[in-house]
């Protein structure tokens, strides 16, 4: 991609409005667009982003054997009447459509996904099974805040699993768990800040589990135990002073970013659409569900908080829109242009900069956007048959060859 070409420019000044690290370096880099509080157009890059973390996520819950689907954002008020959450789901968006049918815009997909299920289960062989999708989901927060940390509209991944029993709905709880590990970790969360967090867990079980990332603008706290690299979030803390897994006392307290939660939903949604399956004795049971949420925009969001500086954002490499943003000084525009080219035959994803700007804007943009690797061409690289070399998360800069670069380039993102 051309940089003369990008649909969306860098801004120089701070949106009024940003409240956050996100918000400010996502808007001013052209990365998202607000239309209003807490609803956001993904531009080019942003969507690269988002993108490159929703396909993450899709590997690693395929890898478990979750299967995709797509369900309706535009849910009928019948499905929220059976389980009791039509006049009780406080930030549920609901409207009226034609012959006054009443509807309401999906906050969450239990309603939809457990009587789906219903439709292709008939007996214990049909089970377990497992389903998600990568969908927009809407919910009337009553304050939108943090840039795309908490929206009205957002980006979520939901997968539901339907079980034969409690046993059963177990094991696949923990395979899910360290799925989730995984996705965080290729996601370029450092492990040493990521705990597995006790939450409450509501009226579904005694706990639930998030997942946080620690970072001073986390608005949840939470207890951490060193040794067992777990946490207990404070509005439970009344219950549990000590490590769930080992009674550790000495918790630490630190400021998270929620980036997952997961939850076993036990009966309450298949009961309420009586959905039961038929076990090898010819008994009706009815079906346990575990729930199981990562928000792909939240994670696009949270890691921005967690990793940039004064100039800008310092994205990890599996998630960056592009490998290298390559830069031509006057004078070396032919060259410049000739590497673009290469580098693309040779599958390098690059941003070039072609601009004819002054090369102090074109660095400062380049600190802005944030991708991992700036390669620089100019008069005095090519007297050395060469570029600058810079990283992202480094002060300094070194030369590489030419006929090393490519070779060099993969070898920094494998």
């Amino acid at each position: 991609m051309k940089y003369s070409n990008l649909f969306t420019k860098t801004l120089k000044d701070i949106p009024h409005d940003a409240d956050s690290a996100n918000a400010e370096f996502l808007t001013r880099g052209g990365y998202i667009h607000q239309e209003v509080a807490g609803v956001y157009t993904f531009c080019p890059l942003g969507l690269k982003v988002l993108r490159k973390v929703e396909q993450i996520i899709r590997e690693e819950m395929e890898a478990i054997g979750g299967q995709e689907i797509l369900m309706p954002a535009m849910t009928p008020k019948e499905v929220w009447v059976k389980t009791g959450r039509w006049d009780n789901f406080d930030a549920l968006f609901r409207f009226k459509g034609a012959g006054d049918k009443e509807y309401a815009l999906g906050a969450t997909h239990e309603e939809i996904v457990t009587p789906l299920g219903k439709d292709y289960t008939f007996s214990y062989k049909d089970l377990p099974f497992s389903v998600f999708q990568i969908q927009n989901k809407f919910r009337n927060e009553p304050r939108a805040k943090s840039g795309i940390l908490r929206g009205r509209e957002f980006s979520m991944k939901d997968l539901y699993s339907f079980h034969t029993g409690q046993e059963d709905l177990d094991k696949f709880y923990e395979i899910a768990k360290k799925a989730y590990y995984k996705i965080f970790e290729r996601l370029g969360f450092d492990p040493k800040i990521t705990y597995l967090t006790y939450a409450s867990g509501g009226a579904f079980s005694k706990y639930s589990h998030e997942f946080q990332v620690v970072s001073d603008v986390g608005e949840d706290h939470i207890y951490c135990c060193e040794k067992c690299r777990v946490a207990v979030n404070r509005e439970i803390l009344d219950d549990q002073k000590t490590c769930p897994e080992c009674d550790n006392k000495d918790l630490v307290e630190k400021k998270g970013i929620e980036v997952g939660n997961i939850f076993k939903l036990g009966t309450k949604f298949s009961d309420s659409f009586e959905f039961k399956y038929t076990d090898e004795n010819g008994k009706q049971n009815s079906v346990p569900m575990g729930c199981y949420g990562i928000g792909p925009s939240r994670i696009m969001g949270s890691l921005v908080e967690v990793y940039h500086d004064e100039n800008g954002i310092m994205w990890p490499k599996p998630v960056t829109p592009f490998q290298v943003h390559l830069i031509s000084i006057k004078g070396a525009e032919k060259e410049a242009d000739k590497l673009y080219d290469d580098l693309k035959k040779e599958g390098v994803e690059v941003l070039y900069d072609d601009r004819d700007e002054r090369p102090g804007a074109k660095f400062n943009d380049a600190d802005l956007i944030g991708i991992p690797l700036r390669i620089v061409v100019s008069t005095r690289t090519l007297e050395k048959e060469g570029v600058e070399w810079k990283e992202r998360d480094q002060k300094e800069a070194k030369d590489v060859a030419l006929d090393k670069l490519v070779a060099e380039i993969k070898k920094y993102y494998s």
